[in-house]
């Protein structure tokens, strides 16, 4: 059987492309996958109109286990830009970069943008490194727990609510809190704060006591964060992305940036520019089901 002459060429040509591909990642030019994590931390249950782009446990598990699953991989940064969320997501995704590194051997380091902030900075902890902006702002390592009474809302609209429920505290939070019913929800939202200050002090090896002293809720921006052990360098993507190839040794890495296209309408959402404040938010996310849940 007579093969074709541009069959032979065909293959030849596919070969040194393979061979040529893998001498590149082979000979210090392996690859450092650029993640891009960016949006409010939330659930799968929060997920809806409000948080399109939102950063999920989901997205970070199937980026890392893209970035596992290749070979020629090296080491991956972390572009995050968030101002928090979810307290549960938060932890999600933390633990899912501790897996990733320890199952793979893979280092992680975490290039903060504009905001890295609460629940942004959270999920920066257990990172190799972490590299922030001077001017990013980050910190704010606290909790907080909000409740929207809608009653005076539902008399205006002429409209008459009537709860039943099995369970003394069931419909806690949907009309004001008793004095018991504050002391439960300032005991769950210590207890969590006492959460996120445990991760910090093990994530980034500091003493819990420097930890709770700087957990005041406060922002600090990355100057302030370097001095306070808070980041480890200043710096933009580029410089993360050098530290990286320093971890592993590869000189000149091959940068893959991950991505993954949104629903059809969230490029809608950000050309609209609805000019919504946070208490606005706090109240449209209520009605998604966001009601008194406590984020980072």
């Amino acid at each position: 059987m007579k093969v074709k002459r541009w069959q032979v060429v065909f293959s030849v040509v596919i070969a040194l492309i393979l061979v040529l591909s893998f001498a590149g990642c082979a000979g210090g030019r392996g690859k450092i996958a650029v993640i891009p994590l960016s949006g409010a931390i939330v659930g799968a249950s929060q997920q809806g109109l409000l948080t399109s782009g939102g950063i999920t446990p989901g997205l970070v598990r199937s980026y890392l286990r893209k970035a596992g699953a290749d070979g020629f991989v090296k080491a991956v940064v972390l572009r995050i830009e968030s101002p928090g969320g979810s307290a549960a997501a938060s932890q999600e995704i933390a633990n899912e970069i501790r897996r990733f590194k320890e199952e793979t051997g893979k280092p992680v380091v975490v290039s903060m943008g504009d905001v890295a902030a609460s629940g942004g900075y959270y999920i920066s902890v257990y990172a190799d490194r972490i590299v922030a902006s001077p001017a990013t702002l980050t910190g704010s390592i606290g909790v907080i727990s909000q409740l929207i009474y809608i009653e005076g809302l539902l008399e205006k609209l002429g409209l008459e609510m009537e709860t039943i429920k099995a369970g003394k505290y069931k419909d806690m939070g949907t009309r004001p809190l008793t004095d018991e019913e504050r002391q439960i929800m300032q005991a769950i939202t210590d207890d969590l704060y006492g959460q996120f200050v445990n991760a910090v002090a093990e994530g980034r090896n500091l003493p819990p006591d420097t930890v709770r002293n700087l957990a005041t809720g406060q922002v600090y921006t990355g100057s302030q964060a370097l001095e306070l052990g808070l980041v480890d360098e200043l710096g933009g993507l580029d410089r993360a992305i050098e530290v990286a190839g320093e971890l592993v040794g590869v000189t000149a890495p091959v940068v893959e940036e991950y991505g993954i296209s949104g629903p059809w309408w969230s490029g809608l959402l950000q050309q609209l520019r609805l000019p919504l404040g946070e208490d606005e938010l706090a109240f449209l996310r209520m009605l998604e089901g966001w009601q008194a849940t406590p984020r980072y």
